[in-house]
């Protein structure tokens, strides 16, 4: 089975870290807002986010990596299909 990618928009170096939802941006595309602690610099941030997303769809932190837009804010990130009904939820 192949993995899926997801659109995901980052805020680093945030007070309160976490998973907010999935929101619509200007272009009308569905973005997972995830708010990281980790500041935006050697990959700190980009690693957070894959650790923080692999916790909440209970995949291993290995299997949820950055494909796209490692030094924007705006990403792609891949993750398991098998996690892909997760994804939803968040």
């Amino acid at each position: 089975m192949d993995d899926c990618v997801i659109a995901v928009r980052v805020t680093p170096k945030a007070k309160k870290p976490g998973i907010l939802g999935w929101r619509r941006d200007a272009a009308g595309e569905e973005r997972l807002e995830v708010r990281v602690a980790a500041p935006p610099e050697d990959g700190k941030a980009n690693k957070e986010l894959c650790v923080t997303l692999a916790k909440a769809l209970g995949v291993p932190k290995g299997a949820v990596r950055v494909v796209a837009g490692e030094t924007s804010r705006l990403k792609r990130v891949e993750v398991p299909a098998t996690a892909e009904p997760a994804t939803r939820a968040l």
